[in-house]
Parts: structure tokens; sequence; C-alpha cells
């Protein structure tokens, strides 16, 4: 099951990002595998289940165990250098679409409370996160950002264009980190947000108010909603029980890293990992 949820080429890559384990001069007990550690993530990550109740009988190691383990990575800066890796690979065989973006945001639960929290307008004022979500022109993930989900997502605009990571051209430059043009909905209709986007050279394609028809407005942002609900079928993120904004980010970050490896094996035509696994 291990190969099953860290196949090869997944594991190949995840391997350049991942530090070298602790040196034990005094020796002890056996370190569990990385692998083996990472398998346990990305089936937490996948169904949800809280780090103590990860079955031993899956040959993960102890669901405390992969929790330091996710813990200690996470300050590594793992799941991000990960996401921006996949992202170069994406880049290079060409299945990244520059020429258009789309961003939207989507609100979870947040019942524990914590960092980047806030009541929630559309669910009674409890305690909630919201999603914040770029994606370039064929629905791979480009910047994630974590709010209250009392935020307005006018305000996290250019939090969330900032943090598109710098991607290897492959050629003499800088990484690219610019859409052409960046298509968001009626919440994002304000005057500093045309702005912000025009002076980064990115064209705005944000519906107005009062003007714009709804017939038209998904022809091009309905894959940021399409890859919002992919993330969210990651059940970790579904609903948010981390108190630490950094320890729910980091989730983030790797259900995105993931998503950006199935777009290229999709895009490259290799067979179709199920992520229910």
């Amino acid at each position: 099951m291990v190969e099953t949820l860290v196949p090869d080429d997944l594991w190949h890559l995840a391997q350049r990002v991942l530090p070298p384990p602790p040196p034990r001069p005094h020796g002890g007990r056996a370190r569990v595998p990385a692998r083996q550690s990472l398998a346990g993530i990305l089936y937490i990550l996948r169904w949800g289940l809280p780090w103590r109740a990860l079955p031993l009988a899956l040959g993960f190691g102890s669901g405390r165990t992969c929790q330091r383990r996710f813990q200690e990575w996470q300050q590594a800066g793992v799941w991000m250098r990960l996401w921006r890796i996949l992202l170069d690979h994406a880049h290079h065989d060409g299945h990244l679409d520059w020429s258009r973006a789309a961003l939207d945001s989507a609100s979870v639960p947040a019942p524990r409370g914590g960092q980047a929290t806030g009541p929630n307008p559309t669910d009674r004022g409890k305690a909630g996160s919201k999603l914040h979500l770029l994606i370039d022109g064929q629905g791979t993930p480009l910047a994630l950002t974590i709010t209250g989900a009392n935020v307005h997502d006018s305000r996290q605009l250019e939090a969330t264009v900032q943090a598109i990571p710098g991607v290897r051209t492959g050629g003499r430059g800088r990484p690219r980190c610019r859409p052409v043009k960046l298509h968001a909905d009626k919440g994002y209709d304000f005057r500093r947000c045309r702005i912000f986007l025009q002076r980064r050279g990115i064209k705005p394609r944000i519906a107005r108010r009062g003007v714009e028809s709804r017939e038209t407005l998904g022809r091009h942002r309905w894959r940021v909603e399409r890859t919002l609900s992919w993330v969210l079928a990651y059940r970790k993120l579904a609903v948010r029980r981390e108190r630490q904004e950094a320890t729910f980010l980091a989730l983030g970050q790797l259900a995105c890293a993931l998503l950006v490896w199935r777009q290229v094996r999709r895009l490259s035509g290799q067979p179709r990992v199920p992520c229910s696994n």
C-alpha cells in the first residue's frame, strides 16, 4: 500500500526535498522509513482522520510518528519546496498555462478555533477559515493562502497573487510568477484590486457588479471552483482541526503539490492514480 500512495515517480521527487535523518550516535530504536511516513501522512490527509487514529495494520508506523514527521518536514519547508519542484516540472513539460489565471475562495469550518479563524457569515457566525486559491488556465494550483472566514475575498487578492512561487523557465532571466490575465468574480470588483494587478503587469478580468451577465461569468472561472473541490476532497482540509495556521497551510500546500503531480500525469497521458486509496 505504501507504493500505491507514494508511487515511484512521486517518491523520486520527494527524496529531493526531504532532509536526511538525524544522526543517532547512541543507537536506539530504528527510525520508520521516510517513504512509509509519507504514505501515512498522505493517508491522513486524504481521509481526514485524527493522527492518533491511523491504523498500525497499514504499515505506516504510528499516527504520532507520522505527525511528528509531518511537523519536522513542515519546519524544514518540505511541502512548499515539493510544490515548487512539481510546478517546475509542469512548466518544463509545457503543462502550465500562463495566458490566464483564476482566483476564488472556499470557507471551511474550524470548530477548534485557532489562528487565522473568524466568524463565518455564511455559517451562523461559527468559527471558520477561508482558503484562497489561485490556479493557471489548466486548473493547476499556483498559490494558496489562509485567512479567517470573515475576511473579504478582495482583501486577500494581493497576498495570494504575491504567494505565487517563482517557476523556473529553464532559460535565462527571473523565474516566472505572473500570469497574463487574472479572472475573478464580483467579490473582487474593487478599484484597489484592479490597480494592484495593473501595476504588476497583469490584466484584470474581474466581473463588474450590476454590469456583466451571469451567463458568461463562468466561462473561464469554473476551473478554479473545480480545483477547490479537488482540494477539499482531501478531508483533512474540509474541516480544520489544526489550531496553528502554519500547520493547516502546510496541509494545503501538500494537497496542492499532489494536485500538480496528478495534473502532470493526466496531461502527460500517464495512468491515473485514484485519490481514494
